[in-house]
């Protein structure tokens, strides 16, 4: 237990690596991309999108409480899990503590194979969606805020599935652009992370959702642009950053396996 609280006190101190030249270009561009992206989208550019333009989406709603009980099998462990700023220290400006935890899955298509085996159907469910990027358990304690924020790609689209919701769902809400949106169990949240929002747990009780993230049907030139750069991104210093503090945690979190095991046996 010494050696896991040493090395989450090591994680937490280290600050943001210097990121590439083309990688602040991007950023600093990434308006004018994402314009250029939306002239080529075969959806809609709305803030909120309707499930039914994704056809995976039923799949996947149809086992939500097998996903659901996958998590909760998973956040019994919930100190261990990691905290989306001590692994991408971008998060930083989003969230001000440890309220939002996220357990990774799959993270720009690199799959987390000692996780996906602690989630074997939920992982069995998210590889069958076409284009994934991204799929990870996210956590919001009670009490979470995030900050007013936006996402940089206008190539990627965000889903929640609604796996565990405060009984107070109306005080665990989220914000995008100007619409006002709450989970609920077994149904999807899909939203253009583009567009600015904001996020409240308001409540005693932990929200816990799958978040997907999936390219955005484009039609060329913009889908060659897009894959262009996702293809960079994935395999940039900020994603084997992300790999490395991951790593880490898995440590933390094996050795939390282990001491539970051991408890529940005494």
């Amino acid at each position: 237990m010494a050696n896991s609280a040493r090395m989450e006190a090591s994680a937490s101190s280290e600050s943001a690596p210097e990121r590439s030249a083309f990688f602040r270009w991007l950023q600093a561009n990434r308006h004018k991309l994402n314009d250029f992206a939306s002239n080529y989208s075969t959806i809609p550019n709305d803030p909120v999108l309707s499930p039914d333009l994704f056809p995976w989406a039923n799949e996947l709603a149809a086992e939500w409480e097998t996903i659901r009980d996958e998590a909760l099998a998973i956040y019994r462990h919930k100190d261990a899990i990691p905290p989306i700023r001590e692994i991408s220290p971008d998060h930083k400006g989003i969230v001000a503590d440890h309220s939002w935890r996220s357990f990774f899955l799959v993270g720009y298509r690199n799959e987390v194979p000692e996780n996906i085996a602690r989630a074997p159907r939920t992982a069995e469910l998210v590889r069958s969606i076409p284009n994934l990027n991204s799929a990870f358990f996210s956590i919001l304690a009670p009490g979470a805020h995030l900050s007013r924020h936006r996402g940089v790609a206008k190539a990627l689209i965000t889903a929640h599935l609604g796996l565990v919701i405060p009984t107070r769902s109306q005080d665990c809400r989220m914000e995008v652009d100007d619409q006002q949106l709450n989970w609920k169990p077994g149904e999807w949240t899909i939203f253009d992370d583009t567009y600015e929002h904001e996020v409240w747990n308001d409540t005693d009780e932990a929200r816990i959702i799958l978040l997907c993230q999936v390219d955005r049907p484009l039609r060329a030139p913009a889908s060659w642009l897009a894959s262009a750069l996702m293809a960079y991104i994935r395999h940039s210093p900020f994603v084997s950053d992300v790999k490395s503090r991951m790593a880490d945690w898995e440590v933390i979190f094996a050795d939390a396996e282990e001491r539970g095991a051991l408890e529940a046996a005494e």
